[in-house]
């Protein structure tokens, strides 16, 4: 990779952080390429130098998000044994939902939106995590996989929600 691209692809990604903060912080509805270009210190137009529209930006943020959800159970999946595979999962879902907390509440807010790109993003991110937590329970031979999938993917919802609205509770078992 040149240094240019280099430097565009950095750019880039404090351009989609931030975005990922004003959206959560706001609501994408009422959030505004000037703010997301305030928050980066940048003009508003040299947003667009990067991003074509609000929503692909908005699209870049959830594929970050999505990655890196993946990411963190595609490692656990690689390397937990079967007896302790379902707790590790939960323990890094814990922890992408602590560290990147904004990310969470992006998702949340981009499951009500009903743009066709961004329900393809989402159906995209959550049918990758089903995908994979379902093969890693049937390998792992567990009883029930598609059982165990659906409830760590409610679950998962759950601690959202919980988190979200400052309700622990919730996700006591």
């Amino acid at each position: 990779m040149t240094r240019d691209a280099k430097s565009f692809a950095n750019r880039q990604a404090d351009i989609t952080s931030a975005a990922i903060e004003v959206f959560a912080e706001i609501g994408y509805y009422r959030a505004t390429t000037s703010q997301i270009a305030k928050r980066v210190q940048i003009s508003q137009p040299y947003v667009f130098h990067f991003f074509q529209s609000k929503e692909e930006l908005l699209l870049s943020a959830l594929e970050v998000s999505w990655s890196r959800i993946i990411a963190s159970f595609r490692e656990v999946v690689d390397s937990a044994s079967s007896e302790l595979l379902e707790s590790e999962l939960i323990t890094a879902y814990e922890q992408v939902a602590d560290s990147y907390h904004n990310e969470v509440l992006l998702q949340m807010q981009a499951q009500t939106m009903q743009e066709e790109a961004i329900q393809n993003a989402m159906r995209y991110g959550f049918g990758e995590v089903r995908k994979m937590l379902l093969e890693a329970f049937r390998q792992a031979k567990l009883p029930n996989p598609e059982e165990r999938t659906m409830l760590f993917l409610a679950r998962g919802m759950l601690c959202n929600i919980a988190k979200a609205i400052e309700m622990p509770e919730l996700k006591e078992a």
